[in-house]
């Protein structure tokens, strides 16, 4: 007989949190398995490496859809049901990519898998509906670095697991842990009702609805766009820089350089206890400060790796720690629509992220390192110049 199952409580635990943090980390990384790998698949499938390339753009088009119409049922729906069974579809999807006789099956079953594995939007908000309101930052804070500890990890793992055992059992692994933290899930997650009841056409509807009713979200989500474009910007350029001269890494090397990024997690676990005492508008515009500053000693460090990792740090730190404290002001915004809002931020970075890699790109062009840095810091000081005309108004959160 299966134990029954408990009323929520009015303070997650520690332990819960840690498992929400690793499902949410576990959930994104599956959005990077391949990444890794493409020239390894496509020798395998016989497919050309410029083919193998779209299989990471499948993966993203289908988490984009599946952010947009499936994250919002986290306010309609029970999430301690929903979430695992978000878990056991996605496993099924890794389990298609492991068995893919060709490369046109694997595209479909990345975009199967995109569209699948939202379960880590549906947890941050979930995280903020446990968390009482004294300590919602921290433990937003805490899942969202599992995050980026995913996005970080899942690279690594895919190529140490490919290298030893071929790039199927990745996915193989991969479904296995889906599998075990959908039971672990649904035994650990409270019976949560819905915050709200409405059809799902409606549903879709409010998300912009309740965006436009508010204008700190507006606001926040603004902020959150130029964040995740500036991080993309620096990420994607940089790997040009260190695959060019003067350095010439290789890939194992260049990857390596994301190690660095872990400071960015560090600044997530405790960056939370800013939002909960208060500090949150303050912090964010020291925040955008900080990568100002990142972007200028990035500036000269076209030929230093001490300064290239310098930058790396204070870029993580910065705009990690400002999409953290955007996460949480907006989920202070609204208790029936939390994973709404969360649907509005995960869209509209997506789209910054979009913008700030295509400008990598056609910056590097144009004119190489510089140009990319003075168009990050360009970037942070629009930030800045957004942050100040609201911060004693447009992004105050209102009292309700």
């Amino acid at each position: 007989m299966a134990a029954p199952r408990m009323a929520p409580p009015s303070e997650i635990s520690g332990q819960l949190t840690f498992l929400l943090a690793v499902a949410a980390g576990v959930a994104i990384g599956n959005l990077y398995w391949a990444q890794p790998l493409l020239s390894f698949i496509a020798g395998d499938l016989g497919a050309a490496t410029t083919t193998a390339g779209w299989l990471v753009t499948a993966t993203q088009v289908g988490y984009a859809v599946g952010v947009l119409l499936l994250v919002p049922l986290g306010d309609v729906l029970d999430r301690s049901r929903f979430v695992p069974v978000m878990l056991l579809a996605s496993a099924a999807a890794l389990l298609l990519c492991a068995l893919a006789p060709t490369i046109g099956v694997l595209l479909l079953a990345l975009g199967v898998l995109g569209v699948t594995t939202i379960s880590g939007q549906v947890l941050t908000p979930l995280a903020g509906d446990l968390a009482g309101d004294t300590h919602r930052g921290r433990v937003v804070g805490v899942v969202g670095s599992g995050t980026l500890t995913g996005i970080l990890a899942s690279r690594t793992i895919s190529g140490f697991v490919a290298s030893a055992a071929g790039w199927r059992t990745v996915f193989v692994f991969a479904s296995v842990v889906a599998i075990l933290l959908a039971a672990l899930l649904y035994r650990a997650i409270p019976p949560l009702p819905p915050r709200t009841r409405m059809s799902y056409p409606q549903l879709i509807a409010s998300v912009g609805a309740v965006v436009l009713r508010e204008r700190a979200a507006r606001w926040t989500l603004v902020l959150a766009a130029i964040g995740f474009a500036t991080f993309s910007l620096f990420w994607t350029a940089l790997t040009f820089l260190l695959s060019g001269p003067p350095f010439r890494y290789p890939v194992a090397v260049i990857g390596l350089f994301g190690l660095a990024g872990l400071a960015g997690v560090l600044s997530g676990l405790h960056g939370g206890r800013l939002h909960d005492r208060g500090w949150s508008l303050p912090a964010t515009g020291v925040a955008w400060v900080l990568a100002l500053g990142a972007f200028v000693v990035a500036a000269f460090a076209g030929r230093s790796v001490a300064l290239i990792i310098i930058a790396i740090i204070l870029v993580d730190v910065a705009l990690q720690t400002q999409a953290l404290l955007n996460r949480a002001r907006l989920f202070a915004l609204s208790h029936e629509a939390r994973s709404r809002l969360n649907t509005a931020l995960a869209t509209s970075n997506f789209i910054g992220g979009a913008f700030g890699s295509a400008a990598a790109t056609t910056l590097w062009s144009a004119g190489g390192w510089a140009a990319v840095t003075i168009t990050g810091a360009a970037l942070c000081f629009f930030a800045l110049t957004v942050w100040a005309l609201g911060r004693r108004g447009p992004l105050v959160i209102p009292l309700r």
